[in-house]
């Protein structure tokens, strides 16, 4: 076939044209094969066999819980189906429908928080255990005198005084060291009816006449005991009825070892019976008077040992007993005096000196909770078990002394409970929240007893807002 000289130019340009189109779109073809190719995933199977489903991923989706309706979070009895503003100005806050396990079997109160919310909030659990518990009190304490060790030295009749032996108040004395010596008319006088007496004794002891031998001896006696009651020793009497006649001047003698704290006589005083011419006391031993406050008394008992340190005398412990606790308290301080007994044999010791108190109490072994469980009314105590599937259980408990940061637990747990020790007040807001939203209304605080809904019952203050007049405690106030 013979083409046209002037065709050939057009055929040309149209077999180019077709084979580009088929260039670009084998191209494009290749661009999906392997797209496909790098995200194709087989479809699910049902009962063995593949699905008439579409490729890709099945996602699931996870079903959020429904809103109930909202509430006010000061007064939960103020519902509303819209979310809003509450009359407190806070933002109403919404009630899910429980979509886990129902909590109506369980104690009233119980509440179920999700182990995210439980991060959230910052929930923190501690043990309900037996364990040793011993508690240490320390006080500031002061030195002062053993009352029991002060002696007043009187004369036992009127005089004048002629010399004076311990002549400065801070002068220590010894048994039987003269003090003083004294002028008195009316010793003079005993002292020569004691002459006369010893020589009618003397003289009559031997009488033929039935009785004058012993009136004579019992005046004789009689007199030697009136001297003896005036503190005049037998070493005295005895020179007296050696030399014959009555000593003028006679030395009164210290009954006791100790310091002169007092002195009130001076030569030529007149004295009297009712006079206190001399204080002293013995330092052997001294009292350090401390006092502790009123929930520490408890822990407190007579002959328990103390460890007593001055600062005075740093690194130096000394050991002392308690032996007396004040029955009454000091009603500005509120705290109650207590006495340790503390050896002195040194006089290192001086009245006033400051001193450190440690007293340890041991309780044995005790089932006790840590102290940040405890949600304190006033008039009763509560704590949150953790239960299994994030289930907290509000419990009364009754609780002993606090030692150190636990405390004692008298009952209402058991060993091996796990207690929540933080965010618990989130967690009472949550379970008076759904005490407050449920069948009966709002009520009591999650526990054995429930009370009818009143609307106009003071809740408790979270979050930092004042509540009602009549709460008790923020956390357990109605």
């Amino acid at each position: 076939m013979s083409l046209d000289k002037n065709s050939a130019p057009i055929v040309a340009p149209a077999k180019k044209r077709m084979s580009l189109f088929a260039a670009i779109l084998l191209f494009a073809l290749g661009v999906l094969s392997a797209f496909g190719y790098m995200h194709w995933k087989p479809w699910p199977k049902v009962n063995g066999d593949v699905s008439s489903a579409p490729a890709g991923n099945v996602a699931e989706t996870k079903k959020e819980p429904k809103i109930l309706y909202y509430v006010d979070p000061m007064n939960p009895s103020n519902k509303s189906d819209k979310p809003g503003k509450a009359p407190c100005g806070m933002d109403m806050v919404p009630v899910y429908e429980d979509t886990g396990s129902s909590t109506e079997s369980m104690p009233p109160g119980t509440v179920r928080i999700s182990p995210e919310k439980q991060q959230l909030i910052g929930v923190q659990f501690g043990e309900v255990s037996e364990i040793p518990l011993s508690k240490t009190v320390r006080a500031v304490g002061r030195a002062t005198y053993d009352e029991t060790r002060i002696h007043h030295i009187h004369t036992r009749f009127e005089g004048y005084v002629d010399k004076i032996f311990v002549d400065y108040t801070g002068k220590l004395v010894k048994k039987g060291q003269p003090m003083f010596s004294i002028y008195s008319p009316e010793l003079v006088a005993t002292q020569q009816e004691l002459l006369v007496a010893k020589k009618s004794a003397d003289l009559l002891g031997k009488s033929q006449f039935e009785g004058i031998g012993s009136q004579s001896a019992s005046l004789y006696k009689s007199t030697r005991e009136r001297l003896r009651l005036w503190e005049i020793s037998d070493q005295q009497i005895k020179e007296i009825e050696r030399k014959g006649s009555p000593i003028q001047s006679i030395t009164l003698y210290s009954h006791t070892d100790g310091f002169v704290v007092a002195r009130n006589v001076f030569a030529g005083h007149q004295v009297k019976p009712e006079m206190e011419l001399y204080t002293i006391a013995d330092l052997s031993d001294v009292w350090i008077i401390a006092e502790v406050y009123e929930y520490e008394i408890q822990a407190m008992r007579l002959g328990q040992t103390a460890l007593v340190t001055f600062p005075s005398f740093p690194g130096k412990v000394l050991t002392g007993k308690i032996t007396y606790i004040s029955p009454e308290l000091d009603p500005k301080t509120r705290t109650a005096k207590i006495r340790i007994e503390l050896p002195n044999k040194d006089f290192s010791i001086k009245p006033d000196m400051f001193a450190n108190v440690e007293l340890k109490s041991d309780f044995g072994k005790k089932l006790s909770i840590p102290q940040e469980a405890v949600l304190d009314s006033g008039s009763r105590q509560i704590v949150f078990v953790a239960r299994e599937g994030g289930y907290f259980e509000p419990r009364k408990v009754t609780l002993g002394p606090k030692v150190d940061n636990r405390y004692i637990v008298l009952d209402g747990l058991s060993g091996g409970e796990k207690v929540v020790t933080s965010a618990n007040f989130m967690i009472d807001s949550e379970s008076q929240l759904k005490s407050a939203t449920g069948s009966m209304g709002a009520g009591e605080h999650a526990g054995p007893e429930q009370m009818p809904a009143d609307s106009s019952a003071p809740t408790a203050d979270h979050g930092g807002h004042t509540p009602k007049p009549g709460g008790e405690h923020a956390g357990h106030g109605r």
